[in-house]
């Protein structure tokens, strides 16, 4: 199940039939289904209802609810898609840093190495420390094998925060 987490149970479905041999048709007149309806399921463009879940579990001898679980994962990671995660302070970086793409559809989490990267390579002090600020020490440092900006950066921002 783990495997499968994020996947549409359609997509899932169709596999699974198509490794036993079994038609969609009459197996969706087995459920008693509309053959159209399970072809939009099995195309993942509609969603998998709670009825039609467990009736595809009883035929298919599998744990009850276990279709209708994959919908859930499968939702789950559609909303996550749909909003978006934690951005640094946009208006601290230039958005030449990043011309192959737009910015405000860039996801800071999946991306961070690159990002990491790019700024670290072709950015200014005040780009480096919004990262800084943002993914944290230890982070910058896995990626770019150092903790700060410059050598003393640190005690400079620590001097600027006491004041």
């Amino acid at each position: 199940m783990i495997r499968y987490k994020g996947i549409h149970p359609g997509l899932i479905l169709a596999h699974e039939l198509e490794k036993r041999g079994i038609k969609k048709r009459p197996f969706a007149l087995s459920i008693n289904i509309l053959p159209q309806t399970l072809n939009d399921i099995t195309k993942a463009r509609r969603r998998l209802t709670p009825s039609i879940s467990l009736k595809i579990d009883r035929v298919l001898c599998l744990e009850e609810g276990t279709m209708l679980i994959l919908q859930a994962y499968y939702d789950l990671k559609e909303e996550k898609e749909k909003s978006p995660g934690p951005t640094p302070d946009l208006k601290n970086l230039r958005k030449i840093l990043f011309w192959d793409t737009d910015i405000n559809k860039i996801d800071w989490q999946k991306q961070s190495t690159s990002i990491i990267q790019r700024v670290f390579e072709r950015g200014n002090d005040i780009e480096k420390k919004t990262l800084l600020d943002f993914y944290g020490r230890s982070k910058i440092k896995s990626v770019t094998g150092r903790s700060g900006i410059k050598d003393n950066y640190i005690p400079i921002m620590k001097t600027l925060k006491s004041k």
